[in-house]
């Protein structure tokens, strides 16, 4: 992948602030990516900026129901055609300075696949399945749908919001983990968003309130188990007499970050280490989905791809295809390639595992399976709403479900939660103030 850094939540754009002009099809007129904010509101005695009166005082797990008049689905984003693919990149990059033929380097991805991200689509059926979810629970929350890097924008989402009267809305990002790029870049976003349209202020102002980060929720967790049971159940198959404890190895798949960003994630005073909460809670999560799939005995190792920064600077290794190239020697003959960091079958996932990981594997004559992503899987779907409906009710933090000793995790952020090393803090929602 070229030096470019596109985040780690799914590099699926026009600069901050500008039009990005007519669509793929030259006829409607795309919305606009907010230009950064100045500030984020805060209420007088409120340590947590544009959040509902439940969690202005900052606890670290909410136990007090909350009326929202709406949820926000929150997603990355990605071009829906030819004459996309760089506007969307520049919105990605926006405020870096990178001129478009660095970014050329980068969209032969999309071009391979016509310049369509499969992204939007997937957060289209993932809005219609939380909606129906809704709906067979009795639920009456409207969904509304926004983006950080293309249309439709996080503020045309909450000029919708406006529009219909609501004032308070619970948001769902895209992403499980915790990392600046995978959740204070979104809250990030949560602020310029109502900033850009100006609905975080007066006696109507929206207040935003995020679910917490997912990453060891049951609804998360299910569908990477199944997979793993079922891939090597594959491979098993396909290859009588292949012995899983020694020929077999699963590799969890996440998107490589920068060792520094890293380090910051989480709050500090849980005391990470090297690769902080973003290491930590992946590698807990892999340990219980062999436990969960009955794998406890196969090999596994957690792996990273996309990396897209320059090469003096660390960031989290090994790479999924190195770590391939050296399993033959290993004894290994199998390999079952889970996307762990993913929440759908994004670019990442068909162009660095389906494309790249998977030549690798026929490269050193290893079998390969790669299992499904979450996307509209109903343990995922119902476990999203059971995490809206956690903030509705007021759920205690003993009633929460969690699959690692990490969590449950906080409904409002730390202070100093997820530092971005090279632009410092900027104004966010959704956590205290550092």
């Amino acid at each position: 992948m070229a030096a470019v850094n596109l985040g780690s939540t799914g590099a699926d754009g026009a600069a901050a602030g500008e039009s990005t002009g007519a669509d793929a099809a030259g006829t409607t007129p795309r919305g606009r990516k907010p230009s950064p904010a100045a500030s984020a509101p805060c209420v007088a005695g409120a340590i947590v900026p544009g959040a509902t009166p439940a969690a202005q005082g900052g606890a670290p797990h909410v136990t007090e129901p909350v009326a929202y008049d709406a949820i926000l689905l929150a997603g990355f984003g990605g071009p829906e055609g030819q004459d996309d693919v760089i506007p969307f990149l520049r919105n990605v990059t926006s405020g870096r300075g990178i001129p478009d033929e660095r970014l050329e380097e980068v969209a032969h991805h999309y071009r391979h696949f016509g310049g369509t991200s499969p992204i939007n689509e997937q957060n289209r059926q993932l809005k219609a399945a939380l909606e129906r979810e809704l709906a067979t629970r009795g639920v009456d929350l409207p969904v509304l749908w926004g983006n950080r890097n293309w249309d439709p924008y996080l503020n045309d989402a909450l000029d919708e919001a406006k529009a219909a009267g609501f004032t308070k809305l619970i948001a769902i990002a895209t992403s499980a983990y915790s990392s600046y790029s995978s959740c204070r870049q979104y809250r990030e976003d949560f602020a310029d968003a109502l900033a850009d349209t100006g609905t975080g202020e007066g006696s109507h102002a929206i207040q935003i309130d995020k679910v917490r980060q997912f990453f060891d929720h049951p609804g998360f967790v299910a569908p990477f188990i199944e997979g793993v049971r079922d891939g090597i159940a594959e491979l098993l198959a396909a290859t009588p007499g292949l012995d899983p404890t020694t020929e077999v190895e699963v590799l969890f798949a996440t998107h490589s970050i920068p060792s520094t960003d890293a380090a910051k994630s989480g709050p500090a005073e849980r005391g990470f280490g090297e690769g902080g909460a973003y290491a930590a809670q992946h590698l807990a999560v892999a340990e219980v989905v062999m436990r969960e799939a009955g794998a406890s005995d196969v090999p596994w190792q957690l792996v990273y791809q996309s990396r897209s920064g320059p090469p003096s600077m660390p960031w989290l290794e090994p790479d999924i295809n190195d770590a391939i190239a050296e399993l033959p020697a290993a004894g290994r003959k199998a390999i079952v390639i889970v996307p762990l960091g993913f929440v759908s079958d994004h670019m990442e996932v068909l162009w660095d595992l389906d494309n790249e990981a998977l030549e690798s594997a026929e490269e050193h004559g290893l079998a390969a399976v790669r299992v499904p992503t979450p996307g509209t899987h109903p343990a995922y779907v119902a476990g999203l709403v059971d995490l809206v409906l956690e903030r509705v009710n007021g759920t205690p933090l003993a009633e929460r479900p969690a699959m690692t000793e990490l969590g449950p995790w906080y409904d409002v952020c730390r202070p100093g939660c997820c530092e971005n090393v090279r632009l410092g803090f900027r104004p966010a929602l959704s956590g205290i103030a550092p």
